[in-house]
């Protein structure tokens, strides 16, 4: 294992990465009470503007397109820097089409610098070390959102959601100015295949980056919304939930990485999966507003567990095929993000329930297909 701290990408990615998590928290935490409070959206108009949030994520491969111009790095910055744009403008456009153009700006930056982000991480650190490097990103990501969390819920009764809006843009945008002027790439890194890649033994990476992606769609669409609709949670409260979120995370995020590297992916995900079957059926039955916080808290736990999908592909993947793979990743992670939200709010409207008993089947589904990691990797070992 390298010493990935005094690696220039890591510093570059640290801090991009903090930033761009910063602006997403703040945009989810203000969302739904933004939304319902201000706009006076419903639960139809909510699964649109979630599929509408996917669509960059479902475009994701045409950053292998963009890479023909812009290097891979300075395009981290570059998504960064569009993300906080996006953020900065929301309040001023309080209408639902605001609210569309806004979250299309936003989603544009966070799903590109994902995809340049995943595929540097694993570029530039070994096998055994982008576990850790993952988990120590995401674990520092969680202590930015944990500063800004407490900055929400301490200026929530003093800003308006515009101010608020343009503050934390304004924040993003100004680490994005800085990684503009930075340039932590070395020489000897392999070249990246600038088509678009897909390989017949890659398929088990593409089909659990699949379900995955619909499965977060359920969380990230409805499980807040979930919170505030039924639970009736306050901004306040939903910040201070997101604050105790990612205490946790802050904690938990490096072990996951160990995790990964001691017992390997198929165990670690095979474990995510069959909690999420638990809590997916439980978001469907409980009643209590603390025990839906505690699974909402326990669900982002096992959010951070993917990682571990990305470091399997790596195990397998041919060093040039990174980048333009984790790019048509993003975009086959995103084909069902766009049609479930919708489909998602049509179900709510008939009942909230089903929503989330079809998250447990996704989540069973996956937990089959995750058995077959240990037979890929041997196939791999074998032709290698």
């Amino acid at each position: 294992m390298t010493d990935f701290k005094n690696n220039p990408m890591f510093k570059y990615l640290l801090v991009l990465t903090v930033s761009s998590t910063i602006g997403l928290h703040v945009w989810r935490t203000l969302f739904d009470n933004f939304a319902i409070n201000v706009i006076d959206l419903n639960g139809s108009h909510i699964g649109l503007l979630q599929s509408v949030r996917e669509i960059p994520g479902f475009l994701a491969l045409l950053v292998v397109y963009v890479l023909l111009l812009v290097k891979e790095h300075r395009l981290s910055s570059i998504s960064v820097l569009i993300l906080g744009v996006g953020v900065a403008v929301t309040g001023l456009l309080p209408s639902y089409y605001g609210l569309i153009c806004t979250t299309l700006l936003m989603s544009f930056g966070f799903h590109y610098f994902e995809t340049t982000n995943q595929s540097l991480t694993l570029q530039y650190f070994d096998k055994m070390t982008a576990p850790i490097v993952f988990g120590k990103l995401r674990s520092l990501a969680s202590a930015g959102n944990i500063v800004a969390g407490a900055m929400i819920f301490t200026l929530a009764p003093f800003l308006n959601y515009t101010q608020m809006y343009l503050l934390f843009g304004g924040l993003v945008i100004v680490a994005a100015l800085w990684g503009l002027k930075q340039n932590p790439t070395r020489q000897e890194t392999i070249p990246q295949r600038k088509t678009m890649v897909l390989k017949k033994k890659y398929w088990l990476y593409y089909v659990l980056t699949f379900i995955a992606g619909a499965r977060r769609q359920i969380f990230i669409a409805f499980a807040v919304f979930l919170l505030v609709k039924k639970f009736e949670y306050s901004i306040q409260g939903v910040a201070l939930l997101f604050l105790v979120n990612n205490v946790v995370n802050y904690f938990l995020s490096p072990l996951i990485g160990k995790a990964i590297v001691k017992f390997g992916e198929r165990k670690v995900l095979s474990l995510e999966y069959t909690g999420l079957i638990i809590i997916f059926i439980a978001y469907g039955l409980v009643e209590s507003k603390i025990i839906v916080a505690l699974l909402y808290i326990v669900d982002h736990i096992l959010f951070n567990f993917a990682i571990a999908i990305r470091t399997f592909f790596q195990k397998i993947a041919d060093p040039e095929d990174i980048a333009p793979s984790m790019a048509v990743g993003f975009t086959i992670n995103h084909i069902a993000a766009v049609v479930l939200p919708v489909l998602g709010g049509l179900m709510w409207m008939i009942d909230y329930r089903i929503v989330f008993f079809t998250g447990a089947l996704l989540s069973f589904i996956s937990l089959l297909f995750v058995q077959q990691i240990t037979v890929q990797l041997q196939i791999n070992a074998k032709e290698n």
